[in-house]
């Protein structure tokens, strides 16, 4: 009976609400101070959001500072912003890390490459924030940790494998990265099977060295592969399987893991304390952070 008099108002918000907004609502359960609206560039999406833990709930690596994360939300490059993701900065911050959620361009506005040049930028301006006074006193790490979803693990993957984007910002690779997550990302892009990103590439005309899969060689930071049991969107053995495959066999630094029960959508959304009852992509992203 309790069970169905809380189910009953449940889905009454539901039914009123969209997903996201409820999603959101219900991540301010999540005691963590937000500093919105930091800009990275001048236009209007060159925006990232600061989110920082308690002190003293503060994630400590040995040297006693705080691990950073940069998150960059999914989209097909052409939908999403920063405040959709607040549920994911609230949720890793109360895990305890620094995290910073960014914005980028998007089409028609741009086309690749604008959005790496976006990100490369939000990375620089992370990178100098966690080595501010202004956060001093979470002694933030500053070495990152990048992670992204779908689009976004496109993005973190080629700024983590490809050394033009980040030097365009004046930043190496190895000076400013720890390692990158990626969450049910597309790693091996061409041939594109998705009509509405066609364009974003320049379909039939992709542009050389812009597919994660050629940086094999270059990949010289550990990384994290997640994929959702059943993803609806991007082939999981593709662009997953095979890519942490051809990494492993290149001697690289990398592990894939599948989370249970989740698809493309819910593997970002089993952050948020509604999907409690699916496999956990936190406590696989704490480990992997913890050992490495």
């Amino acid at each position: 009976m309790l069970k169905k008099l809380v189910w009953i108002p449940i889905v009454s918000v539901v039914s009123a609400c969209s997903p996201l907004g409820i999603v959101n609502g219900i991540s301010r359960v999540h005691d963590v101070e937000e500093r919105r609206d930091i800009a990275y560039g001048t236009l209007e999406r060159q925006q990232l959001d600061l989110y920082l833990p308690p002190l003293d709930e503060r994630r400590k690596t040995e040297a006693g500072n705080t691990p950073t994360i940069l998150f960059f939300y999914g989209g097909s490059w052409n939908s999403g912003s920063r405040a959709d993701y607040r549920f994911v900065g609230r949720r890793l911050a109360s895990e305890g890390y620094v995290v910073g959620v960014a914005d980028y361009r998007l089409y028609p506005e741009v086309r690749y490459p604008e959005f790496l040049q976006d990100s490369a930028g939000a990375v620089r301006k992370f990178s100098e924030l966690v080595r501010s006074d202004e956060l001093a006193q979470w002694q933030p790490e500053e070495k990152l940790t990048l992670m992204g979803h779908s689009a976004g693990a496109y993005n973190v993957a080629m700024l983590a494998l490809d050394a033009r984007w980040l030097k365009s910002e004046g930043l190496e690779r190895l000076d400013v990265l720890k390692n990158w997550v990626g969450l049910a990302g597309p790693y091996d892009l061409y041939p594109i099977a998705l009509e509405d990103v066609k364009p974003v590439f320049f379909f039939p005309d992709y542009p050389e060295s812009s597919n994660p899969i050629e940086f094999i060689e270059q990949s010289d930071i550990p990384v994290l592969l997640l994929a959702p049991e059943d993803d609806d969107l991007i082939d999981t053995h593709r662009h997953t399987i095979t890519f942490a495959k051809k990494l492993r066999d290149a001697g690289k630094s990398v592990e894939q893991i599948d989370i249970k029960g989740t698809s493309h959508t819910t593997l970002i959304g089993t952050m948020s304390p509604l999907l409690f009852f699916k496999g956990s992509s936190v406590d696989v992203i704490n480990e992997f952070l913890d050992q490495n």
